[in-house]
């Protein structure tokens, strides 16, 4: 299997079955958790020096911070409802303790903070959604923690591609410091597929090809983008969901398109 590949394991005694952290990825800055929690049960965290980004995937809870409280909060019971989901904003320095009031799948997204920003909401109706790319390279973007919207470091988005089309395509890259043309960002993609015996596409390839990894893609499986670019493909009969979190030392995203495949943006102004 590629070293790229991250695999859900049995839930442990905090609910927790994926675990991706600066240390094991081998970077500095995204570190990502998913939690399955049963009704009634409940995590505690200090954030210490990350901010974080609760992302309620599916279920309900409370979601309590050290100065804030949100109760009862979730609608969707399942990611291909396709309703942006609830998610509340935690600075470093903070605590959080999600208590599950139905079955809850939690992602918790992580980056360094600075401590400039409060805790907050963030419902589903201000999450930006919005349609990009055309015919099979068509699909849908819901912007829960955009550059637009405050964070230290976090950029959070979900995507959902349709059975049989490639998303994050044109393939584009964000690996260099290179700003104002790009800008270095770190990215994990969290995949679910539905139905759930699917998988999808995932290649992850460099100019030099000193790293060009293609990857069969399961159900909860998570992708790590060092760098390169990094395109996903979706297979007929199933339909593709991920959680993309991206952090690096700008919080900006500028990307590089792939010389050999930029001629496909005749028609698309943007490409995640």
């Amino acid at each position: 299997m590629s070293h790229l590949i991250v695999i859900p394991r049995d839930r442990n005694e905090e609910g927790k079955i994926i675990e991706v952290t600066p240390e094991s990825a081998g970077w500095k800055y995204v570190g990502f958790e998913v939690y399955s929690l049963k009704q009634g049960e409940t995590i505690e965290k200090q954030t210490e020096e990350k901010e974080v980004c609760i992302v309620l995937l599916s279920g309900r809870a409370d979601v309590k911070t050290s100065k804030t409280e949100y109760k009862n909060i979730g609608k969707r019971m399942s990611v291909f409802e396709g309703t942006p989901a609830y998610s509340v904003y935690v600075p470093n320095e903070d605590a959080f303790e999600v208590h599950a009031i139905s079955d809850v799948e939690v992602a918790i997204c992580a980056a360094p903070g600075k401590g400039s920003h409060e805790a907050r909401l963030i419902p589903p109706e201000d999450v930006g959604v919005e349609a990009r790319g055309y015919g099979h390279m068509s699909r849908t973007v819901h912007n829960i923690l955009p550059e637009s919207e405050p964070a230290d470091s976090l950029l959070v988005v979900e995507v959902y591609t349709p059975e049989g089309n490639t998303s994050s395509y044109p393939p584009h890259k964000h690996d260099k410091d290179n700003l104002p043309h790009e800008s270095y960002l770190e990215e994990t993609y969290y995949h679910e597929i539905n139905p759930q015996q699917g998988f999808v596409f995932q290649r992850v390839y460099n100019d030099d090809r000193s790293l060009d990894e293609t990857m069969a893609v399961e159900h909860r499986n998570v992708v790590l983008v060092p760098e390169g670019y990094h395109p996903v493909s979706s297979v007929p009969g199933y339909s593709s969901y991920y959680l993309n979190v991206m952090a690096g030392p700008v919080r900006t995203w500028k990307f590089y398109n792939d010389p050999d495949h930029e001629w496909l943006f005749k028609n698309v102004m943007q490409t995640k």
